[in-house]
């Protein structure tokens, strides 16, 4: 009976959240379409240390984890592809699932639960601190002051992110495929024969865009913030869970229009 409880007042509290969450998104349009006309009033350092602990202190992490992808993918492939003396191609194969798919997708679940966590625990706190109330006292915008610099930080970050991921990525699977004596030139040359502009430049818009999401989800977690013992936890827990399916939506969407447009 508790879980048919929870299902029902999950339904009944959907429609507060989603105009809740409509209001949100709708006030950080208007306010980042009033700071693009006067753009003066952007706060640029604060955009700037965003920018530091989402790019250059997730660096490390974004590239290992695409070092690793692309070991394991390169394995696999591999293994498929020596039965048939075609074990070059797994360059191919990994150029269009890192740089298509894989490399934006999986760049955005880790800023999701790196940075996406990290800005919900920043305003949740300043909620809880009463310090959000403080804001708005002196007629202040928290939307222009927190949420705006936090969302152009972490959507910038993201396509450099993911550059890096994807060539680690390469990186990993040309040390495979050499320990299959498949030699370092040709698995480039094959590479770089596979790749397109179209497919480089898809995927960062793609990457961007979940950057984007990601911000405006961690952020509007914090800003929702219960003042109770565990609001701020659940904040981050709600970034992390809430920026994973939005990726994923998100992700599934663009595939099924460029299946329809046929790219």
């Amino acid at each position: 009976m508790s879980v048919v409880a929870n299902i029902g007042r999950a339904a009944a509290e959907f429609p507060g959240i989603f105009r809740g969450w409509t209001e949100y998104v709708g006030e950080t349009a208007a306010v980042a379409l009033s700071v693009a006309f006067r753009p003066w009033r952007f706060r640029f350092r604060d955009a700037a240390l965003a920018f530091q602990r989402a790019a250059c202190e997730g660096l490390a992490i974004a590239s290992g984890i695409g070092f690793l992808l692309g070991v394991i993918l390169a394995f696999q492939c591999a293994a498929a592809l020596q039965m048939f003396g075609v074990e070059v191609y797994v360059s191919d194969m990994l150029v269009i699932a890192l740089f298509r798919e894989l490399g934006p997708v999986v760049t955005a679940i880790v800023l999701a639960g790196r940075s996406g966590s990290a800005f919900a625990a920043e305003i949740g706190t300043m909620k809880v601190n009463e310090e959000l109330d403080a804001l708005r006292t002196m007629g202040l915008n928290p939307i222009r002051f927190l949420v705006l610099p936090r969302v152009a930080a972490v959507t910038a970050a993201m396509p450099v992110l993911t550059i890096f991921s994807e060539l680690a990525g390469l990186l990993g699977g040309q040390i495979v495929l050499q320990a299959m004596n498949v030699p370092s030139a040709i698995f480039w040359q094959h590479a770089v024969s596979s790749g397109t502009v179209f497919m480089i430049v898809f995927g960062l818009v793609k990457s961007a865009f979940f950057g984007m999401l990601v911000g405006l989800i961690g952020c509007g977690a914090g800003l929702r913030t219960r003042s109770t013992a565990d609001g701020v936890g659940r904040s981050a827990t709600s970034a992390v869970v809430g920026g994973m399916v939005a990726i994923a939506l998100a992700d599934g969407i663009a595939a099924a229009i460029c299946h329809v447009w046929g790219v």
